[in-house]
Parts: C-alpha cells; sequence; structure tokens
C-alpha cells in the first residue's frame, strides 16, 4: 500500500527539509502550496521528487481533495493568527474531510504546557490552536524541540560575537533545549510514517547552559567569550513590555519583544523537555552544541579568509 504523506508549507525552510527527509524514507509526497506560490519554489520541490498541488488554502473542498488517500498531513506552516488558527484549521478541517487519520500541527518549538498563557504570543496561538485538536476525530502527534539550535548562529542574542559575550537572564546553570532544524525534520519525517505515533513527542539535539555554551567556544575560539547577566527574570519581564510598548510590531513573526519572551521562557527553565523521546527511531544522527558551534566558527573563519 502506497504510503503518501501531504505537507503543507513545504516552501519554507522547515518544511522542505521534511519533504526530503520523507523521500529519503520513501514516503510518496504531496505538497500542497497556495495559489500564486512563486513557480521557482514550485519547481524546487518537484525537483526534491515531490508531487505539487496547487490550492486556495481558505478552501477546505480542494484542500480536501489535495488530501485524499494520504495516511498522515503534515504542517509546517509558519505564521500568525491567520496561518496558525485560520489555515491550519482549515487544513486540519479538510484532512479529517478526506478521511486522513493523523495529522501533526505545525508546533515544533517549546513545551508550552507549563507556560502562563499571555506570556509568549506565538506559543499561545498554538495553545489555542490545541483547544481545537481536542475536539476533532484525528491522531494527533505534537513534536517539540525546544529551540532550533541553528538560532545560535546569529538570530538568537545568546551568542554575542562582535562583543565577545555570552549574554543571559537569570542563572547561569539554567539547562536549556535545542536541536537543529535538520534533526527536526528528520524525526518529523519518522513521526509522519509511524501509525503508532502518540499524541505527544520531546527531541532534544543537546541540553545546555550558558556555563556548558562559554566551555565550548572557549576551546574553539582564539578570543575568550565572557558571560554577561543582563539581569533577572523579572527585569526582562520589564524589559519586554516595555519593548513591546515602543516597539509594537503586531504584524511581524518575530519582533524583538518576541525573541525576548523566547529567551524569558528558556531561561525560566519551565518549559525543559521531560522525557525525551530520541530514541523513538534508530539512525538520526543527533547534532550537539559542540559540533553545530565548530561548524559555525568553521564557516566564520572561511568567510573572514575570503574576503
Amino acid at each position: 500500500m502506497e504510503n503518501i504523506i501531504v505537507v503543507a508549507g513545504g516552501t519554507g525552510r522547515l518544511g522542505g527539509k521534511i519533504i526530503t527527509n520523507l523521500l529519503a524514507r520513501h514516503a510518496i509526497v504531496h505538497a500542497i502550496v497556495r495559489t500564486g506560490t512563486d513557480s521557482k519554489k514550485i519547481a524546487q520541490l518537484e525537483t526534491l521528487g515531490a508531487k505539487v498541488i496547487i490550492v486556495d488554502m481558505t478552501s477546505r473542498q480542494q484542500v480536501s481533495s489535495a488530501c485524499m488517500h494520504a495516511s498522515c498531513v503534515v504542517s509546517a506552516l509558519s505564521g500568525l493568527r491567520d496561518v496558525i488558527i485560520g489555515v491550519q484549521r482549515v487544513l486540519l478541517d479538510a484532512a479529517i474531510l478526506a478521511g486522513v487519520p493523523r495529522f501533526i500541527p505545525s508546533d515544533y518549538c517549546l513545551d508550552f504546557r507549563n507556560l502562563a498563557p499571555g506570556q509568549n504570543r506565538n506559543l499561545d496561538l498554538r495553545r489555542e490552536f490545541h483547544q481545537y485538536l481536542k475536539q476533532v476525530p484525528i491522531n494527533v502527534t505534537t513534536i517539540f524541540n525546544g529551540a532550533f539550535m541553528d538560532l545560535l548562529s546569529g538570530q538568537m542574542p545568546l551568542i554575542l560575537t562582535s562583543f565577545k559575550r555570552i549574554l543571559y537572564w537569570g542563572n547561569a546553570s539554567q539547562e536549556m533545549d535545542f536541536t537543529t532544524m535538520n534533526n527536526v525534520a528528520s524525526y518529523t519525517a519518522a513521526v509522519a510514517i509511524d501509525a503508532d505515533a502518540p499524541r505527544f513527542l520531546n527531541i532534544a539535539g543537546d541540553r545546555v547552559n550558558v556555563l556548558d555554551v562559554q566551555n565550548v567556544i572557549h576551546e574553539l575560539s582564539q578570543h575568550p567569550f565572557k558571560l554577561f547577566r543582563a539581569g533577572s527574570i523579572d527585569r526582562l519581564n520589564r524589559l519586554i513590555t516595555i519593548t513591546k510598548f515602543l516597539f509594537p510590531g503586531k504584524k511581524d513573526l518575530y519582533p524583538a519583544w518576541q525573541g525576548m519572551q523566547y529567551m524569558r521562557d528558556m531561561m525560566e527553565g519551565k518549559d525543559v523537555l521531560q522525557p525525551l523521546d530520541n530514541d523513538r527511531y534508530p539512525g538520526i544522527e543527533w547534532t550537539r552544541i559542540q559540533q553545530f558551534l565548530t561548524d559555525h566558527f568553521n564557516h566564520r573563519r572561511q568567510q573572514d579568509h575570503s574576503s
């Protein structure tokens, strides 16, 4: 029997990696993309080996037709309320209408179940969508992976390369979970073809604190990086409130205050993943912080030499 997996959001970075890993596992991949998607992005998916189906993502009937005969629908959609609640609900309803037995929502994040509502906008949207998931007749699997390790290369203001500092709030010994996007995609592909996958799965490529990060960088960098404690968690909360007032960025996916909310939630320690399910699918080579930062610093050196 053919194992057809439908992926929504395949033109994004994570979605494309999920498709690549599904194809490597010999699944048949149908990538649904919205009307008006760039033809170059469609061609890239087709080059990978996916069948691309163009639909109106607001039409449950059109999306349902694209989901027919699938064993699982994987959402890798990214956005704010109009996407995580709106478009993703159409996708879920369409999967149910088509008789698809399984659905993987676009979570791939911190475990927000232990976090207070109203403290992290993007996670609140996922929490709200989960309330709808509780009411529907389909098997759902959520994947929690902590933070994407890839963010340490620049977007997450933890390693301040220019200042030779490692920024943190609160306690330097607080452990945090990181997983590379490649590992998340590989694991998601394994979950998608696993008919017995449970409701929640926790993964972490590595679990470290800022002291561990400092030790790794000491081994890799010619210049020592000092720890910079910016203040307590309470002080960070006050800064989030001020930043949100001065720079609302309500339509931005990651305004400055949203990044601060993620930093606060990780450094507060309420989202540490327990237990980990890394060993559920053998063959995945988990990237540790040591290897990730080694590759990152080597890449920077190559850039410096070539410039």
